[in-house]
């Protein structure tokens, strides 16, 4: 049993943060590239940020369930642990916080795209605050994945 549950940590820690660069850095610059309809773009990969973030709520809550159950209170001592506990942190941040808000100025330009609205300032600041958010996140994966060869 303790094998498995290592497999699968191995697992969460690969499709987590695969999801994150494969979807961040790979597809959603090709489809902003192959796309010329800009806001088509945008939902689609509003969409598929949101399932990877799903995704990595998901392994991300394995984890901490997984090094607490190898730790047990001496988790808080573990870099691991508070990797994962940061890059949920701010997937939450993200998902709850910053899309809600960006959604929310969308609804407010229509009929316009957000972007030829007066809106679009805020929505810039906003994008790109999620953007810097979500690099973060990406370079605490790369910690994480480095690290947790040693599971």
């Amino acid at each position: 049993m303790k094998n498995i549950a290592h497999h699968i940590a191995s697992l969460a820690v690969t499709a987590w943060v695969g999801s994150l660069w494969a979807i961040g850095y790979l597809a959603v610059p090709v489809l902003f590239y192959a796309q010329p309809d800009r806001q088509l773009a945008g939902q689609l990969a509003g969409k598929m940020f949101v399932s990877a973030e799903y995704l990595g709520l998901a392994c991300g809550v394995y984890l901490l369930f997984f090094f607490i159950s190898q730790s047990g209170r001496a988790v808080i001592r573990q870099p691991l642990f508070w990797t994962a506990a940061s890059m949920i942190l701010i997937t939450l941040i993200i998902q709850l916080g910053i899309q809600p808000a960006m959604n929310e100025l969308k609804a407010q330009a229509l009929p316009l795209d957000v972007m030829h609205s007066d809106f679009s300032l805020k929505f810039k600041m906003l994008h790109g605050i999620s953007s810097i958010a979500y690099l973060i996140e990406s370079l605490l994966g790369v910690f994480l994945v480095i690290k947790s060869r040693r599971l």
